[in-house]
């Protein structure tokens, strides 16, 4: 473990140095390149110094042990010692999992499409829910959430509806929200007061930018259309609603939320490029599938994930086993808790494969 840190130190310098020079500097594609890479080596470097420091001082305390002291400078000493103990397992805890692999999409901004699935309307209210959970989270963390499409239904749910969340680090969180989320609750038009489980759809996916996917206008086909829902008489008058075909594949992904037939054209690239993006690495996921079954951030979107539990006010994520009865709080947005203990998991997880 130490040879690689002294290794990513070394390179640390090396960068340090490039986005310094002057000739780096005025080539401001290269200057970009080499100052991503420092910044993603600042944490595990300023740890790394931290443990050293650690290291050394305890090493100097212990000495300083040996040596004639009065009891008191002792006393001292020893409690110094203790702290600095403590310090260096915890720094020997979360080395290692800095070293682990990083995603390089955790910090892309996502793309999350939300469908109803078993249980029709009661569904569709359901993905209303979910829909508002993930906008009031990236709320609470300062991020800024968007609409791309959305099919509504008269109850105020929605078949299914596609939005944006942008923001540092947002991928890494909510990367763990795909797969099948079942409620189970008595819904609104159910007149006896039995309790039904539905279940909704969710994929996360990560926001790429157009010179990551190549995508040649041949292969697209472009309807223009007539919005339906709502949104007054003018989207009915005029075709701004877009769907786009991406003929090689069978993709297809559409926008009318926007008057502007423009803007429903972006925010469908948008979707079409994330998707592309989405089926290239679950192509790569297949050729690893013993791989992925073991880590809890697979995105194996046909895994029942979660359970929302209206009658006992409980959620139960499934693949830890993690119960807790906050089930209005959570759907308020307070995600993080369950966030955290898939995130402690899945580190846990990869560092015993690496052992």
């Amino acid at each position: 473990m130490f040879d690689k840190l002294d290794a990513i130190e070394g390179k640390y310098r090396e960068l340090e140095s490039l986005i310094s020079d002057p000739t780096i500097l005025a080539d401001m594609p290269r200057w970009q390149k080499y100052s991503q890479e420092h910044a993603a080596l600042s944490e595990i470097v300023s740890k790394y110094r931290d443990y050293k420091r650690v290291v050394r001082e305890l090493k100097e305390n212990k000495a300083m042990l040996t040596e004639k002291i009065d009891d008191e400078f002792k006393q001292l000493l020893e409690t110094e010692i203790v702290s600095l103990e403590i310090s260096k397992e915890s720094f020997e805890t979360e080395l290692p999992i800095l070293l682990l692999p990083k995603d390089p999409n955790d910090n892309k901004n996502v793309i999350i499409e939300i469908r109803g699935g078993v249980g029709g309307e009661e569904a569709a209210l359901f993905a209303g829910d979910l829909f508002r959970m993930y906008s009031r989270y990236a709320e609470s963390k300062g991020w800024k959430a968007e609409i791309l499409d959305s099919n509504p239904t008269e109850l105020g749910g929605f078949k299914e509806i596609s939005f944006s969340i942008e923001g540092p680090g947002a991928y890494s969180r909510l990367k763990y929200e795909s797969g099948t989320h079942r409620v189970q609750r008595v819904p609104a038009t159910e007149s006896s007061g039995r309790i039904h489980t539905s279940a909704v759809t969710v994929a996360v996916l990560p926001e790429v930018e157009d010179v990551e996917i190549d995508i040649k206008p041949a292969d697209l086909r472009i309807d223009t259309y007539r919005a339906s829902g709502a949104g007054g008489q003018y989207v009915n008058k005029t075709e701004s609603a877009i769907r786009i075909t991406h003929l090689p594949t069978g993709i297809v992904v559409q926008c009318q939320d926007e008057k502007s037939q423009l803007k429903n054209k972006e925010k469908a690239m948008r979707v079409l490029r994330a998707r592309l993006n989405d089926a290239a690495q679950q192509s790569r996921h297949d050729q690893i599938a013993a791989d992925r079954k073991s880590q809890v951030g697979s995105g194996d979107r046909s895994q029942r994930i979660r359970t929302y539990n209206f009658p006992q006010g409980r959620v139960t994520d499934h693949r830890i086993g993690l119960t807790l009865h906050k089930l209005d709080s959570i759907l308020n947005g307070e995600l993080d808790e369950i966030i955290a203990a898939l995130i402690t998991t899945e580190q846990a997880e990869k560092l015993q494969q690496v052992k």
